[in-house]
């Protein structure tokens, strides 16, 4: 008996946009009723071969079959209708409208040939979220009110408020915790049992194993390999397809004791009401400490609490011994303080401006008399700064918008060197960051501290905060339930105790 033929069949797709040929001939194949994962670099054209899929490009050659037959997939709305979703890591939702209005976009529920509002479109919502697994999501409650993680579980509702046979997920685990990543794969496996199609993007190649039945390496807009087996494909032949190189996955060299200088900053019974409480922790000089914990735990907000973006309800930040004005970010600055948030491009980057005005932007001061910003300086200071890094192109005139993942970081981290920062607060610092990025990124934090930088480090992947700090705090419902050297723990036992707390130690 032949075997069926693909759901969808993508043939020699280009695309190019001025200077930039993003797709290069281009092969896809995709099963009904599997997992394909696609990976890549940053830059290798996996957004641009999506976004040809999902109707937002148009192909310059090429050709798209589905269900057996030639389309031509002229707009999203076009791809929809043929049964083709797609969830981009950068959510596309309306903040404003509420759960059930942004499920509903573009298709409200009608009877009678007029659109139904209000309590159908309410009581429909409600049934998708509990399919999700998230009932307790209020259809009416507007979306920005909304964690990322439940942000996301909102796309995914309305991707399926469509008949959709393919859903392409976007890095669709990257603001889940653990929980949250078992719950959506346990909707992918019940998409693909009822015969969908998931088109998988992730950086994390853990899931890949884990979720994917095939996968499609694309590296600089051609794809170097086709369909392999998820599961028995080895790791490293995977990282040597993306990168052109062997990357071995390991973290840089710790120091075998700890710093012996007196912190440079400590945090006293720190709370913030409904968020985290007593909060008591020090950083030295070259010393990395992480905070561990799930979703929801209080990580960012602790964060943003110690760099003022937050007003706490209780307790105090010292710099050097000195308090910190309770909510004030430019206090914080003055005192040594620099902020690489989680969602750099909107709470950190100038994404219209260039590499230089993005790096220069904290330090501004420096550059400017009577009114008067002396350019030439401001770009030799941004040029010194982002080849400290090793930013790529080394060209900080270029506008930010058009780096790689990795190297937006960079600019950022640059912009906190230029001011000559003595904290450095990372939250998330390699999320939507390439394999072969993330081990750059690691030696430069590692260097920074080794250089007498404080850095006080958040990130959802337990292996990243184990690998990179030397201290870890763990967190559980915005209390520290233990405390120990990095060394001493491993991803299990921290596992165990977010999950189960025990007392602080």
């Amino acid at each position: 008996m032949a075997p069926e033929p693909p759901l969808l069949s993508m043939s020699g797709t280009t695309k190019s946009f001025p200077g930039v040929r993003a797709l290069d001939g281009v092969d896809l194949d995709v099963l009904a009723g599997e997992v394909h994962c696609l990976l890549g670099q940053n830059g290798a054209g996996k957004s641009t071969l999506i976004k040809v899929l999902a109707g937002a490009h148009q192909p310059d050659t090429g050709t798209i079959r589905w269900r057996g037959e030639d389309v031509t997939l002229r707009s999203p709305i076009a791809a929809m209708r043929l049964g083709i979703a797609t969830i981009y890591q950068e959510l596309d939702l309306v903040e404003h409208l509420s759960v059930a209005e942004n499920v509903h976009l573009g298709h409200e529920p009608t009877a009678a040939g007029f659109v139904v509002r209000g309590k159908a479109a309410k009581e429909s919502t409600a049934a998708l979220l509990k399919r999700l697994g998230h009932a307790e999501i209020d259809p009416g409650r507007l979306v920005g009110e909304l964690s990322a993680a439940q942000q996301q579980i909102v796309s995914m509702a309305r991707a399926l408020s469509h008949d959709v046979r393919l859903i392409v997920m976007d890095e669709p685990s990257a603001a889940l915790d653990p929980d949250e990543v078992d719950n959506l794969f346990r909707i992918v496996g019940d998409l693909t049992a009822a015969g969908v199609a998931v088109v998988y993007i992730s950086h994390r190649l853990e899931e890949i194993r884990r979720i994917g039945d095939r996968v499609t390496v694309l590296k600089d807009g051609r794809a170097v390999a086709n369909g392999l087996p998820a599961k028995s494909t080895p790791t490293r032949e995977v990282v040597a397809l993306m990168t052109g190189r062997n990357v071995e996955y390991v973290f840089p060299d710790r120091p075998d004791s700890p710093p012996a200088a007196e912190p440079v900053l400590k945090v006293q019974g720190l709370s913030r009401q409904g968020e985290f409480e007593t909060l008591d922790l020090d950083v030295r000089p070259g010393e990395i400490v992480g905070l561990a914990g799930l979703v929801g735990s209080g990580r960012s907000e602790i964060l943003e609490t110690v760099y003022g973006a937050r007003k706490p309800t209780t307790g105090q930040v010292l710099v050097d011994g000195r308090p910190l004005k309770p909510g004030s970010v430019r206090a914080a600055v003055r005192a040594g303080l620099g902020l690489a948030p989680e969602e750099r491009k909107a709470q950190a980057l100038l994404m219209l401006e260039s590499v230089t005005r993005n790096v220069s932007v904290s330090s501004m001061s420096r550059f400017s008399r009577g009114g008067w910003i002396d350019r030439g300086a401001e770009l030799g200071a941004a040029r010194a700064a982002t080849r400290e890094l090793s930013l790529r192109p080394d060209n900080p005139s270029v506008p930010v918008r058009t780096l790689s993942g990795g190297n937006q970081q960079k600019a950022v981290l640059a912009r906190w060197l230029l001011r000559g920062c003595k904290v450095l607060l990372l939250d998330e610092p390699t999320r939507g960051v390439d394999v072969g990025a993330r081990a750059e990124l690691y030696a430069v934090i590692r260097r920074l501290a080794d250089e007498g930088l404080a850095v006080l480090l958040v990130s959802s992947e337990v292996p990243e905060v184990l690998g990179l700090a030397d201290r870890v705090l763990v967190l559980r419902e915005g209390r520290v339930v233990h405390t120990a050297p990095a060394r001493e723990l491993d991803e299990h036992r921290v596992l165990d105790l977010v999950m189960e707390g025990s007392p602080a130690s």
